[in-house]
């Protein structure tokens, strides 16, 4: 029979580090298979989130998806605009205080409470559907990076740009001195490993018969770490 730790090596074999953590933690009772002892030294990791939404293709789709619909709605908006425009034109060539004005007035003021409420309703509508985008892109952002920071040993993953300062623009240039990450060894950055990861899970998910994408692999990480 094989041991507890054999069990976790095969599992990196077969499965990437999802199934070793899956099978750690199954085995040791359901305890988290990667938690640091109590002396284990801060192992500091960056990335730059901004970066990650820009290049994630997901991202980039939903906003397309959601542009699209907004279009869409803008022209259905625009109809019910021009629509207006024809009642309003009918209403003034009709003799003020004549039951043909009063009714054509009471559909017109009719058809413009109509048409706010559709446009409040829409700006509603797609300020909601945003924020569920940026909301789910975050969070599987941040599952990449806890997978990651678990399967490394990083303690802390912190937020940082990783642009280079622009020297051309006086303002930029202030605001890129003020960053909190002064100094950082270049592989205790992130980013494009999350982006790939990320990406590559997207470009499976959306292909038939496509399995998950195994952990993010950091650059210059030993060979055996699965990709």
């Amino acid at each position: 029979m094989l041991s507890a730790s054999a069990v976790v090596v095969l599992s990196v074999a077969l499965g990437g580090p999802e199934a070793a953590w899956g099978q750690a933690a199954a085995t040791n009772g359901g305890a988290a298979a990667t938690a640091p002892a109590a002396n284990t030294p801060h192992k500091v990791a960056l990335i730059d989130m901004a970066y990650v939404f820009k290049n994630y293709q997901k991202f980039e789709m939903l906003r397309e998806d959601l542009k699209a619909e907004i279009a869409q709605s803008e022209e259905e908006a625009k109809q019910k605009a021009l629509a207006l425009q024809e009642m309003q034109k009918k209403l003034k060539a009709l003799k003020e205080g004549s039951p043909e004005y009063d009714a054509a007035e009471g559909q017109f003021a009719k058809a413009s409470a109509e048409f706010e409420a559709f446009r409040r309703a829409a700006q509603r509508e797609f300020l909601t559907k945003e924020s569920q985008i940026y909301h789910t892109i975050y969070m599987e952002t941040a599952d990449a990076v806890a997978m990651y920071a678990k399967y490394y040993n990083y303690t802390l993953v912190m937020r940082f740009n990783r642009e280079e300062l622009d020297t051309e623009n006086a303002q930029k240039l202030i605001e890129g001195m003020n960053r909190q990450v002064v100094y950082h060894r270049p592989e205790d950055d992130i980013t494009l490993s999350v982006t790939e990861y990320l990406n590559k899970k997207f470009g499976r998910t959306n292909t038939a018969g496509g399995g998950a994408a195994a952990a993010p692999r950091a650059a210059g990480a030993p060979k055996a770490a699965p990709r």
